[in-house]
C-alpha cells in the first residue's frame, strides 16, 4: 500500500471528529478577564460595592485590610496575564488560575465581605474544573526576552495602576499633592518604600501595601521567566538536516525555496513515510511554515497532517507563508485553511535573458558604465573560493548589512560558506584600481542557494555603501550570464508583495478601489521595500510565479502578519548590534564535527 493512504485516512478521521470545541476556553478566558478586573477594581476601590456583612466585618481584624487589598489586586493582575493563555488552551495557565480563584475569593471576603465576590470567583472555578480535558496545550518554545517583555509590560501597568491607586481616596489626602509628587509616590512604593503622598487614616498602609504588591508582582512575575528552564527555539538537528538533504536531492527542483528548508533555526515535522517534510518556526503563538513541503508530492499530507497535530497539541495558529499555487491547493484540500495571494515571485529563464533591446536599455546603460568605471565581476560555486577569501565575504556581508539583526525566513538562508552548502553560487564584484578597504577590492556580494540540479535562488545582496550605485544589477546580469557554464537554467530573483496589485493600479482603466489600494501600497513603501523590490525586479524581465499565504481564519492574519514580520526580522526584540557580541565564525574543523552529528554551539 502506497504511503499516501494512511495520510489521507488520518486526515479524514480529523475531518470526521469534527474541530475541537473552541467556545468553552474561549468563553473561559472571557469571564477570567471579567473577574481579574472585579478584582483589581475591588482592591483599588475599597467602596467598589457597599459590605452587607456589618456583623461579619466587626470581627475580622482591621489590620487584614490592607493585605486582603494587596492580594485582590495581584490576583487580578495575574488572571488578566492568564487569561490569553487560557483561551490558547495551555495547561500551566489552567493550574494557575485553578489557584489564584480561591485566593480571589478570599481576598474579596475578607477585604470587601463580598458574597458576590466569592461566588463569582468559585462560579469560574467550577468549569475550570469540569472543562480540565480543554487545557491541554503544551507551552510555547520561550527565551529569555520574554523576561524583558514581561518586564515593560507589567511595569508600565504597575505604574499606570498605581496612579489610579493613589488617587483613588481623595477625601482621605493630605494636601494637594501634584501629579509629580504621585508619580514618584508610585514608583517609591512599587519598590517598598514610603512616598511624599500622606494619607489621613488607614488609608496609607492600604496605598503601601497595594503598591508593593504590583512591585513585587512585577518583580516575581520578571525572575520566573527569566531563570525558569526554556524551552528552545526551532533548531535543526544533524539528523534533520540530513534527511532533508536527502529530499532535496530527489525533489528539490520543484520549488525555488526548497533549500531555505534547511535554516538552522527551524524545526521540522516529517510524513509517517519519511518522504515529505514541512519546516517551520513558532513566532508569538504562530506555527509558521514557509514554501512549499519538501519532497514528494503524493506524501505532502502525511507532513502536514503532522504539522496541523503539533499546532493543535500547542494551540498554535497555522500558517504558511509564500507557498506556490500547487502547495497552496494541497494544504488547502488537505486541512480546510484559506489561502490569500501574498505577492509573485520573479524567475528569470536564462535562455531567454538577454541585454539586447529596448525594454532593457536601463539596464544595459547601467552595467556598461560600472564596468567603464573599473569593476569587474566573478561567479563561482562556494567549494571552489579558498577559507580566506569566503572568511573575507562573510565579514563582509555582516558589516555591509543595513539593519541591526539578519533579516530574512521564507526566503533566505542565514549563512554563507558552510560546507554543506557548496554548490551555492557567489556572484562577486571587486574594484582593483581602488583604494584598498578591510576586505581588499570586494565591492558587492550576492549569495544563491541551489533550486534542484540546475536552477539557482538568490538569497542575499550586500555592497560596499562606497561603491557605485547599480551594484545589484551588475551582479544579477553577471550571475544570469554566467549561468550556462555553471548548468544553471532559471534564476529566482526576489519575491514581489501585492505585484498585481502595484501593476494593474497603475494602470488606465483602473478602478477607485484598485488605486486606493496601490496608493497605501506605494504610503508603506516608505518603511518597507515593497514598489522599489517590485520595480527592482521587473527590470531583468522575469516571468511572475504567484505565492500564497494559507491561514485558518481571516481574523488570525493581522496576528500572522505580525509574526512573519518577526521572522523575517522586520520587528525584532534583539539587542543594538553595538551591544552584542560578535560571533566567532565557524572554522572547517566545527563544520566537520557537526557533520559528524555533533551540533557546534
Amino acid at each position: 500500500m502506497s504511503d499516501e493512504v494512511p495520510d489521507r485516512s488520518g486526515v479524514l478521521r480529523r475531518i470526521l471528529r469534527g474541530p475541537r470545541p473552541e467556545a468553552v476556553p474561549a468563553v473561559i478566558a472571557g469571564a477570567c478577564t471579567l473577574v481579574g478586573v472585579l478584582d483589581v477594581a475591588a482592591g483599588v476601590f475599597p467602596r467598589f460595592r457597599h459590605s452587607r456583612m456589618h456583623t461579619i466585618a466587626e470581627v475580622l481584624p482591621g489590620a487584614l485590610g490592607p493585605f486582603a487589598a494587596a492580594l485582590a489586586i495581584s490576583t487580578g493582575m495575574l488572571l488578566l496575564l492568564l487569561a490569553h493563555g487560557l483561551r490558547r488552551r495551555k495547561r500551566r495557565a489552567w493550574r494557575a488560575a485553578v489557584v489564584l480563584l480561591p485566593a480571589g475569593a478570599v481576598a474579596q471576603f475578607s477585604y470587601r465581605h463580598s458574597l458576590i465576590g466569592v461566588v463569582i470567583s468559585l462560579a469560574l472555578l467550577a468549569p475550570l474544573l469540569r472543562h480540565r480535558s480543554e487545557f491541554e496545550a503544551l507551552p510555547d518554545p520561550r527565551s529569555r526576552w520574554r523576561a524583558v517583555a514581561n518586564f515593560v509590560l507589567v511595569g508600565a501597568g504597575s505604574l499606570l495602576l498605581g496612579l489610579v491607586i493613589v488617587s483613588a481616596h481623595p477625601n482621605r489626602l493630605v494636601g494637594n499633592p501634584s501629579l509629580s509628587d504621585r508619580i514618584e509616590h508610585v514608583l517609591y512604593g512599587l519598590c517598598g518604600f514610603e512616598g511624599p503622598v500622606d494619607y489621613s487614616g488607614n488609608t496609607s498602609w492600604t496605598v503601601a501595601f497595594s503598591l508593593g504588591a504590583l512591585g513585587l508582582l512585577t518583580a516575581v512575575t520578571t525572575i520566573y521567566l527569566a531563570f525558569r528552564p526554556e524551552h528552545p527555539a526551532a533548531r535543526l538537528t544533524a539528523e534533520d538536516e540530513e534527511g532533508l538533504r536527502l529530499l532535496l536531492e530527489k525533489h528539490g527542483g520543484r520549488d525555488s525555496l526548497g533549500h531555505f528548508a534547511l535554516r538552522r533555526d527551524k524545526a521540522v515535522v516529517f510524513s509517517p513515510s519519511g518522504k515529505a517534510a514541512v519546516t517551520y518556526r513558532v513566532v508569538s503563538g504562530v506555527m509558521l511554515a514557509s514554501g512549499d513541503p519538501i519532497g514528494d508530492v503524493e506524501a505532502w499530507p502525511g507532513a502536514i497532517e503532522r504539522f496541523m497535530d503539533e499546532a493543535q497539541a500547542h494551540s498554535w495558529t497555522p500558517a504558511v507563508m509564500g507557498c506556490s499555487e500547487t502547495g497552496g491547493e494541497v494544504w488547502t484540500r488537505e486541512t480546510g485553511l484559506d489561502a490569500l495571494e501574498l505577492g509573485d515571485e520573479a524567475v528569470v529563464d536564462v535562455a531567454d535573458f538577454s541585454l539586447a533591446g529596448r525594454a532593457m536599455r536601463n539596464v544595459r546603460q547601467m552595467v556598461k558604465r560600472i564596468e567603464r568605471a573599473g569593476y569587474e565581476t566573478r561567479v563561482r560555486r562556494i567549494r571552489d573560493l579558498s577559507e580566506g577569501e569566503l572568511e573575507r565575504i562573510r565579514r563582509a556581508a555582516e558589516d555591509w548589512r543595513g539593519t541591526d539583526t539578519e533579516r530574512g525566513f521564507s526566503m533566505a538562508l542565514g549563512r554563507i560558506g558552510d560546507p554543506a552548502d557548496g554548490d551555492c553560487l557567489i556572484a562577486t564584484a571587486h574594484k582593483a584600481d581602488a583604494e584598498p578597504g578591510p576586505y581588499g577590492d570586494l565591492k558587492a556580494v550576492l549569495h544563491f542557494v541551489p533550486w534542484g540540479t540546475d536552477g539557482a535562488s538568490l538569497d542575499l545582496m550586500r555592497r560596499d555603501r562606497s561603491a557605485d550605485p547599480g551594484m545589484n544589477e551588475l551582479l544579477i546580469v553577471a550571475a544570469l550570464q554566467a549561468a550556462p557554464k555553471l548548468g544553471v537554467v532559471r534564476v529566482s530573483l526576489n519575491f514581489a508583495m501585492f505585484r498585481a496589485a502595484l501593476a494593474r493600479g497603475e494602470k488606465i482603466g483602473a478602478g477607485p478601489v484598485l488605486r486606493a489600494w496601490r496608493g497605501l501600497l506605494v504610503f508603506l513603501s516608505r518603511w518597507f521595500q515593497i514598489e522599489s523590490l517590485y520595480k527592482f525586479n521587473a527590470k531583468f524581465r522575469p516571468r511572475w510565479e504567484p505565492r500564497f499565504v494559507v491561514y485558518a481564519s481571516s481574523r488570525d492574519l493581522p496576528r500572522i502578519g505580525l509574526a512573519a514580520m518577526q521572522a523575517e526580522g522586520f520587528v525584532n526584540l534583539a539587542l543594538p548590534r553595538l551591544l552584542r557580541r560578535r560571533k566567532a565564525i565557524p572554522t572547517p574543523c566545527a563544520h566537520r564535527v557537526a557533520e559528524r552529528g555533533i551540533r557546534a554551539a
